[in-house]
This record gives structure tokens, sequence and C-alpha cells, in this order.
């Protein structure tokens, strides 16, 4: 797993370019491809039933599966930061495709609470997603880790209880979006857990 983050992060401003505007579209060696790969079809999936709205910042709690074992964490999606369509222009080949659209970054506030230090980087914030005005936004892979005030996955091997991290996930949204919603869950598939902020 580290091996192939590390290979994605060297490679990150190829994967940007690529995978900017595949509106929800998954990359070629990341295992964000196994939770992305069925997200084109997906893209304005309705909400499940069970979905809990939570104000900014108010904490949930949740299981989650590193590797073979089972850490419980303390996940509250803390700020999103909006950018402008000309900071998004830089990070796509073609400025021209970033037209109308801005960069969402997701803030996410993380506590280990309960199992084994971790061995590997986190899985934790994969199911992160993004929504604005009810429709999912395109994953920007490799954005994240160089936001101000986000920290880098591959720093938080043997990540143990007590410790708390601030992890993002960067989406490209239409500009003008009125709301902002934050999805995360504890596993694939599972109840999701939603923050709403304002757009920008």
């Amino acid at each position: 797993m580290l091996h192939r983050k590390t290979a994605l992060r060297v490679a990150a401003p190829v994967a940007v370019l690529a995978l900017a505007l595949t509106a929800c579209g998954g990359g070629d060696d990341k295992k964000s491809d196994d939770k992305k790969a069925d997200t084109a079809k997906s893209q304005n999936k309705p909400k499940p039933e069970e979905e809990t709205v939570l104000p900014a910042g108010k904490t949930t709690s949740g299981k989650v599966k590193e590797d073979e074992a089972f850490v419980t964490y303390d996940v509250a999606a803390e700020k999103v930061d909006v950018g402008t369509e000309a900071e998004t222009k830089k990070l796509v080949s073609d400025p021209k495709q970033a037209k109308g659209l801005v960069t969402a970054t997701a803030h996410m506030k993380i506590t280990h609470k309960g199992g084994a230090p971790l061995t590997d980087t986190p899985d934790v914030q994969d199911t992160t997603e993004i929504y604005a005005d009810g429709t999912r936004g395109g994953l920007l892979i490799g954005a994240a880790e160089d936001a101000p005030g986000c920290e880098d996955e591959l720093d938080l091997e043997g990540w143990k209880k007590g410790e708390t991290h601030v992890l993002c996930e960067t989406y490209l949204i239409p500009k003008g979006s009125k709301s902002i919603e934050v999805r995360w869950s504890a596993k694939e598939d599972g109840d999701q857990v939603s923050w709403k902020f304002a757009g920008k």
C-alpha cells in the first residue's frame, strides 16, 4: 500500500491532470481505485435512508478496518475550503477543462480512539466525498496533501490511540454552488454521516 501511495505522490502532477475532470473517475494505481471505481454511475446516487446530518465540526464515531484490524475513530468535518476558478485552472493540463469549476477541500479532524497502532497508512478518510447542490463532485487526486492545514497520510504510519490528525480530500465542484455537503462512512456502502456547509 505504501509503495502504491508513494508512487502516486511522485506522479501527483500527472495524476491530477489526468483525473481532475473525470467527474468522479478513479485512478490507475491507488487503493481509492476500489472505492471510486463505480462512482461515475453513482454521481447522483440518492442519500442512504440511514444518513445522519451533523452541524459542522460535530463528531461522529465509527470502526474502520485498517489492514486486518479494526480501529475506532472520532471523525468530524471541520471546514471546507473553496478555491477560485483561476486556482483550479493551474491544476489541470487544459485550463479550458476547468471552466466553471473550483476546488473544494474538506478538512477532516480524526482521532484514534481505540485499537492497535496503524501498521500502514490510514484508510479512514478514503470514504470521504463532497457534494455540491446535491451532486457529487469529481475527485482531485494528489491535491489535498498540499493544501494548507492538511497532513500527508504517508506520514501517519504508526498512528496510535489518543493521536489526532487532519486529513483532507479535494473535489472539483461547480463555481457558485450554494450548498456543500461532506459525507463520510466507516465502511464502503455503509450508512453515511454528512456535514453541511454554505457555498461560496
